[in-house]
């Protein structure tokens, strides 16, 4: 179940609030994209790292180029537990998956009742 994202900046709230708002599906759409996004970034960071080229890393692992193109490319819909394992093996790194609690939107302060004597 998707739920409402609160960002810091209130312009970039501003905006998820007009284009993605309470609805379930385009909330979930939005957190697939940010997963996305997260793999290609750790897949480009691991290769920079190591100090590789797309051809290089790809030899190393037995694929092409053109597939290491596409799984660094943040639209890439494709990612795998099992490739992104294979490049982290291959670059002597552990992978590690980790969940995190979804948080809740900020509960709304109480107003103290002060009692009388």
């Amino acid at each position: 179940m998707a739920t409402k994202r609160r960002f810091k900046s209130g312009a970039v709230q501003e905006l998820y609030e007009e284009l993605i708002g309470d609805d379930p599906t385009r909330q979930e759409e939005f957190e697939e994209g940010i997963v996305n996004i997260e793999a290609a970034q750790l897949i480009y960071d691991m290769r920079t790292k190591a100090g590789l080229s797309q051809r290089a890393l790809a030899s190393k692992i037995g694929t092409s180029a053109s597939a290491i193109n596409r799984l660094e490319s943040a639209d890439y819909e494709g990612h795998t537990i099992g490739m992104v394992r294979r490049i982290a093996t291959a670059l002597n790194r552990r992978l590690e998956l980790r969940a995190v609690p979804i948080k809740a939107a900020p509960a709304k302060p109480r107003t103290a009742v002060k009692a009388h004597r």
